[in-house]
């Protein structure tokens, strides 16, 4: 059979549809998560579309047609729509009516409910309370005034961040004392409008570790969890994601419960990730990010599917892959701009023949063409029998990018 006689869909009852190998996928956005997804989509048999700013960004450059323009252009929207048999999303400030028009032409995945969810921190915590899940405490401010109210009621130190917006550490502070708040522009932050607040104030949880669970669910309502991620950060960035967590059984059964609680209450139809604050008793939710996640990389390698593979899997209607890990520990580590900042202030690149020497390390660049200090441009996973062992062992080759150049 050729490749135009592969059917593209095939309908299993009257609310689910399975889009079959050979269809076109499409991704809205151009970003490391869209190019990881495509490659994963195209090794399964699907072609991918991406609708994206430029021809150059990463996702662009794996995909089989890519629309460009921004994403209140409803024409440019209209005819990277037609062009796929269903669509789905790299991130999630995606404006609501780009995603409506979307779907009046192909499924699209998460739908705009969930979008919304996500896209406002007031409202995230605001569902999740609702919903039963463990949240931190919080509450809605605009000025010192404010502030200092929600302070006083939750209890010094407190984190205030913008409710929209805002990631990687970008739009929030720290604050220590009713003083603090005198630093933070308050009118910089955007509202969502409807009488939500443009900042939230959320008490802070004396955390052990933080952790994470990325959840699958599919339109007929199946759905896996990939086990527990522990991650660290270093300046609100991911650094390191090492899997197994170090967490009790009990709490690798809750955490991987509380994803799923979470994916069904919001009808989810793709791919989700629940950031997740250890602390001595319990697990407090920190966000939710409806698609794949930097912590979920490590999957590539530690896990029977990845999950991109599995992202593909839920928006088509396939059986959900198995999420078990294949190795004993893995670990994965980001590799930031900082790295060929660094490499070009002595007149160098980074010296990825001295990286690879390190046994059994696997190199994911982004194929992204500038690096700032600060950009995510790619990472490196490494899997073994122990941990600290293969931690170790990645450590080591990150540090050779630099070696021989000072």
């Amino acid at each position: 059979m050729s490749d135009n006689q592969i059917p593209k869909t095939e309908q299993t009852s009257a609310s689910t549809q399975v889009i079959l190998p050979g269809a076109t996928i499409g991704m809205v956005g151009g970003g490391q998560l869209g190019r990881m997804f495509a490659m994963a989509a195209a090794r399964m048999g699907y072609r991918v579309g991406v609708f994206c700013g430029s021809s150059d960004e990463p996702a662009a450059e794996v995909a089989a047609f890519t629309v460009c323009g921004p994403l209140t252009d409803h024409s440019a929207i209209e005819a990277f729509a037609k062009r796929c048999d269903v669509i789905t999303l790299e991130f999630e400030n995606i404006p609501a009516d780009t995603i409506a028009a979307c779907s009046k032409h192909a499924p699209t995945y998460p739908d705009a409910s969930v979008l919304a969810m996500a896209q406002d921190r007031w409202i995230e915590k605001t569902t999740l309370r609702e919903a039963g899940i463990p949240v931190a405490g919080f509450e809605p401010v605009h000025d010192r005034e404010t502030v200092v109210a929600a302070g006083e009621k939750l209890g010094w130190p407190i984190i205030v961040k913008t409710c929209r917006s805002g990631y990687d550490g970008k739009g929030q502070h720290r604050l220590n004392s009713p003083d603090d708040a005198a630093s933070v522009e308050w009118a910089g932050a955007e509202s969502g409008g409807d009488g939500q607040p443009p900042w939230v104030a959320e008490a802070l949880v004396p955390f052990e570790r933080e952790a994470s669970v990325i959840v699958a669910r599919t339109l007929d309502q199946r759905v896996e969890t990939f086990p527990v991620f522990e991650n660290d950060h270093q300046n609100h960035i991911l650094d390191e994601t090492k899997l197994p967590a170090d967490v009790s059984p009990e709490m690798e059964t809750q955490a991987r419960e509380i994803a799923r609680r979470v994916a069904e209450h919001l009808g989810l139809v793709g791919l989700l990730c629940v950031e997740l604050f250890v602390t001595k008793d319990e697990l407090i939710v920190n966000e939710v990010a409806p698609r794949p996640h930097n912590s979920g990389h490590v999957t590539i390698e530690a896990c029977a599917t990845s999950q991109f593979e599995q992202h593909v899997r839920a928006i088509c209607g396939l059986p959900l892959g198995d999420t078990s890990m294949v190795v004993p520990a893995a670990s994965m580590l980001n590799l930031l701009g900082d790295i060929w900042v660094a490499a070009e202030s002595h007149g160098a690149s980074p010296n990825w023949e001295s990286c690879l020497e390190t046994p059994g390390v696997a190199l994911h660049l982004y194929g992204k063409h500038a690096a700032p200090a600060g950009r995510k441009m790619g990472h490196l996973t490494a899997v073994g029998n122990d941990l600290p062992e293969v931690s170790e062992r990645l450590r080591l080759a990150r540090e050779r990018l630099l070696g021989g150049l000072g």
